[in-house]
């Protein structure tokens, strides 16, 4: 179970929050092989300074459209679909969006198996057969 936060900046309308969090879902399924039912996202629209972010780290251009997407998921992904999934969203956002390649940021955290637990106080993946992860 990938949890998803998605940071924005105050302004976006619902139609664009919905298309960003399907883009991002879209994206993990794709290129991660997260199941299409596995979706936990918090999406948090920031007021002016709250979201702060250096404009030009790395010399690339970010402007107020910029959006953080921080994945903390079960560790096991290869470099490459790393990669890919990073592709895949940003063609997927300026397609729906309209978001500019230079305004997205992601970053992935991964952990083990035994770090989740969705509900009933038990180390969910542990004690569940993988065939109920689906």
């Amino acid at each position: 179970m990938p949890v998803v936060r998605i940071d924005v900046l105050r302004g976006r309308s619902e139609r664009e929050l919905t298309a960003i969090g399907s883009c991002v879902h879209q994206a993990m399924t794709a290129e991660l092989g997260v199941p299409e039912r596995d979706r936990f996202q918090v999406l948090t629209e920031h007021g002016p300074g709250r979201l702060r972010f250096d404009p030009s780290y790395l010399d690339i251009d970010r402007s107020d459209a910029w959006v953080l997407v921080h994945i903390t998921l079960a560790a096991g992904r290869s470099t490459e679909a790393k990669q890919s999934f990073y592709a895949s969203l940003c063609e997927r956002l300026a397609d729906e969006v309209g978001l500019r390649h230079e305004d997205l940021a992601v970053v992935l955290v991964e952990n083990e198996r035994e770090d989740w637990s969705f509900g009933n106080g038990q180390a969910s993946y542990l004690t569940l057969p993988p065939e109920a992860w689906r």
